[in-house]
């Protein structure tokens, strides 16, 4: 057993080897969610079809893994990446938005309350997607319902809270677009989603996961008094290639 930041222990002998939680997407594509990867991905480089994620992978991060991303993406295009670490982008990129993550880990979670929820899919795309586009959890496509199970709460019709899975490795899975409307924040809501969620993944056998922005300090509180721990930070980089002869205004 070990001793994370948060004081919890947990089971180390249920990592998987070789840190796949510090590269998710590429051991996902490579792994449980094969079938999003889009068909011009490669060996070196792996996408998500772009409706249902925008994030791409490498297995590793060298000196001319940026050259290789360029060639393949094409010029004008966007490359979102999320890893350990991710270096600073050369020139011909443009970063625009580059954020440190600290990846939480459930530990000791209790059970939610068992507020009434809702099983969300292709049928609430629309509202899922404005509630993401209002609240901003993160990037959230049209089709990302399709990487596991989504739930909300509804109010009156209006769906006022949601959250569900995205990326998986074997033996983990993480919870994401954890989100609450506006006019419905301070009723535990997320909270009570983030346990759902959680659980529904620990009864699978897998265990759950989260990023939450470092700054996000009233997140970060709210998971570590559910009982998440950090175990590592992760960068998420989204930047854009339009050559080697381009240079960013001053």
């Amino acid at each position: 057993m070990e001793t994370n930041d948060a004081g919890q222990t947990r089971d180390a002998s249920h990592e998987p080897e070789a840190h796949s939680l510090d590269n998710a997407v590429w051991h996902a594509l490579n792994g449980p969610l094969s079938r999003f990867r889009t068909a011009d991905s490669t060996a070196a480089l792996v996408h998500f079809d772009r409706e249902v994620s925008v994030f791409s992978a490498v297995d590793q991060m060298a000196e001319a893994t940026w050259s290789e991303i360029a060639e393949a993406i094409g010029l004008g295009a966007f490359c979102g990446l999320s890893r350990a670490e991710v270096p600073a982008v050369p020139e011909g990129w443009e970063e625009h938005f580059r954020g440190g993550c600290l990846q939480m880990l459930a530990g000791d979670i209790p059970r939610p309350k068992g507020l009434p929820v809702e099983r969300l899919g292709s049928a609430d795309e629309e509202d899922m997607l404005a509630l993401a586009q209002l609240t901003e959890p993160g990037p959230f496509q049209r089709r990302t319902h399709e990487l596991g199970r989504y739930i909300g709460i509804r109010r009156d019709g209006k769906l006022v809270a949601m959250a569900g899975e995205r990326f998986r490795v074997p033996g983990f899975v993480e919870i994401s677009a954890v989100c609450t409307h506006p006019d419905a924040r301070g009723e535990g809501l997320a909270a009570e989603l983030t346990l759902n969620v959680a659980w529904s993944i620990r009864e699978t056998g897998d265990e759950a996961i989260l990023h939450v922005l470092e700054n996000n300090e009233s997140a970060i509180r709210l998971y570590q008094k559910l009982g998440f721990g950090v175990r590592r930070m992760i960068d998420f980089v989204f930047a854009q290639w339009h050559g080697p002869d381009w240079r960013p205004e001053n």
